[in-house]
């Protein structure tokens, strides 16, 4: 397939004005993202549910004395708005879910959708970056099922922003858009590389000795 075929089978992926069809790629990678950050929070639920029945339980992700589960789940920032936070994913990662379910059986989806769900999935990597700041600085321990809904978030805000942004940008109304676009796996590779960077740094003491 050609380049300009490719171009054309895209953008016939978005043809009506009352829906948005996303193209096959951008759907499997919301649908896959969000059974992952569902399976997690489901889990990390799971585990809260145990500690609270027996304080004494020993969670499945208690690793090492970093990476432990159970560290952070006894701590305020855990339960932010009086309830455990992975109450939050499960109902995030739910709609996540549904979405991509909607967007790889090819049901359009309203513009304004996309362009909420982006909002939302923004407002959930300012309190993710909020929480990484509390593990390495206030904590002092990572919780493995929590960096796993870490790394489906950061990709997921990609896609969905691409999906959100793609009439501004392929209209000319946004530079930044178009930039953003072009560089946005690079953009999500230093984003991966600057989180792996603090937690190497944070923690740089434990992971010596196992070298």
């Amino acid at each position: 397939m050609t380049a300009a075929s490719a171009e054309s089978t895209e953008r016939s992926s978005y043809p009506a004005p009352g829906g948005v069809r996303v193209p096959l790629p951008s759907a499997w990678c919301v649908l896959i993202a969000g059974v992952i950050g569902l399976f997690a929070s489901m889990t990390l639920t799971v585990e809260k549910i145990r500690i609270l029945a027996n304080p004494s339980y020993v969670p499945s992700c208690n690793l090492n004395p970093v990476l432990s589960c159970g560290s952070v789940m006894a701590t305020p920032q855990a339960s932010v708005f009086g309830f455990p936070n992975p109450l939050i994913g499960i109902a995030a990662f739910t709609v996540v879910v549904v979405s991509g379910i909607l967007a790889v059986t090819k049901v359009p989806l309203p513009q304004w959708y996309w362009t909420a769900l982006a909002v939302a999935t923004a407002v959930a990597d300012v309190f993710m970056h909020w929480l990484i700041f509390e593990s390495l600085y206030r904590i002092g321990a990572l919780c493995p099922y929590c960096m796993v809904v870490w790394a489906v978030t950061i990709p997921l805000q990609v896609v969905v922003a691409s999906v959100a942004f793609r009439p501004a940008r392929e209209n000319g109304e946004s530079a930044v858009a178009q930039a953003l676009y072009h560089w946005r796996w690079s953009i999500t590779a230093l984003w991966f590389t600057a989180v792996l960077l603090l937690i190497l740094v944070r923690f740089w003491d434990y992971w010596s000795t196992l070298i």
